[in-house]
């Protein structure tokens, strides 16, 4: 799909953004990505040692870090040092992208022009923003709203009462009744009695043939995308936090929650209700049981169950064991 961005962003110099740091190399900021995706005039941060590898092979043109984790990234790589990295970088997307930390009313909402989208079916006191696409045979359920800039695909079916915002659907996707799309994500960072907000600055990106059900939340991207890949059926009231990546096939049953920053690859089923932690990467083809809690990664091709989830063989003894206490 193109690349879009939904906020509008100052052309700032890396030493009109970081006043009282040394800067060498200095240039325009083209933008704010992370250590995987950045380009040599890109700004990336580096605040895990759980990302050692990607800081080692970053092209970014300058890196927010630690003293501690300087060591890791490219000598060419202008390095800020700073002791709280999500806190400076919170500062540094305000500066850069200042309307991206709230989620203010789109005042170019209008209703639907059905002159204007003329094979496009709407139902009744659809709301539409400046700059929305959208494609051939496409049906709008009655009182959703879309918001600017928005795109949606040929032949999708967008049920009654969404909201969506920031986003860029696919084709022949299927939202049921009442889906929040695209919204600011829970991301703030607590200091000395206040929250920070951080402003995120990502969109959702919705593959083809994919399903959402009713009730279903998915928030964008902080720094990077919020992903839902092809043919991807989600079940009611499923919850996915930004930057959450999640791959073709997969069956995502009802009120499962995803934090943040976690990949999940292709062909994946997931039971009702259960949890997956925050950056974590779970693997291809693999089945996690309703109601467990997964808290570490998962490799291809297993099946795990339980609190923590462990293997599915694993969950089995350690339960017939308790029952025959």
């Amino acid at each position: 799909m193109k690349s879009i961005s939904f906020f509008s962003k100052k052309n700032l110099s890396l030493r009109e953004i970081f006043l009282n740091s040394k800067i060498n190399k200095n240039f325009i900021v083209n933008d704010v990505k992370p250590l995987d995706t950045a380009k040599n005039k890109d700004l990336t941060f580096f605040d895990s040692i759980k990302y050692k590898s990607m800081a080692a092979k970053t092209a970014a043109g300058a890196c927010i870090t630690t003293k501690s984790f300087e060591k890791f990234i490219p000598a060419k790589v202008e390095k800020i040092i700073v002791k709280n990295v999500l806190l400076e970088l919170a500062h540094v997307l305000k500066k850069i992208y200042s309307n991206a930390d709230i989620d203010y009313p789109d005042f170019t909402l209008k209703k639907a022009i059905k002159k204007k989208y003329k094979t496009v079916k709407f139902g009744n006191n659809v709301l539409v923003g400046k700059n929305v696409k959208i494609g051939n045979n496409t049906v709008i359920g009655s009182n959703t709203i879309i918001e600017k800039n928005v795109i949606i695909g040929k032949n999708c079916i967008i049920g009654s009462g969404n909201i969506i915002k920031n986003t860029l659907l696919g084709d022949r996707v299927v939202t049921q009744d009442n889906c929040k799309i695209g919204q600011k994500g829970f991301g703030f960072i607590p200091i000395k009695g206040k929250n920070i907000k951080f402003p995120h600055i990502g969109k959702v990106i919705i593959g083809n043939d994919v399903e959402i059900a009713s009730g279903c939340t998915i928030d964008r991207g902080s720094v990077d995308d919020t992903l839902i890949g092809k043919n991807t059926y989600l079940d009611n009231q499923v919850h996915i936090a930004h930057n959450v990546k999640i791959g073709d096939n997969c069956m995502i049953a009802g009120q499962v929650g995803f934090a943040g920053s976690s990949t999940v690859g292709s062909n994946v089923s997931i039971g009702g209700q259960a949890g997956i932690s925050g950056h974590l990467k779970i693997g291809n083809n693999v089945k996690i049981g309703g109601g467990s809690g997964v808290v570490k990664d998962i490799e291809d091709n297993q099946i795990v169950m339980g609190y923590p989830a462990v293997k599915f063989r694993d969950f089995l003894k350690k339960n017939k064991k308790i029952n025959n206490e």
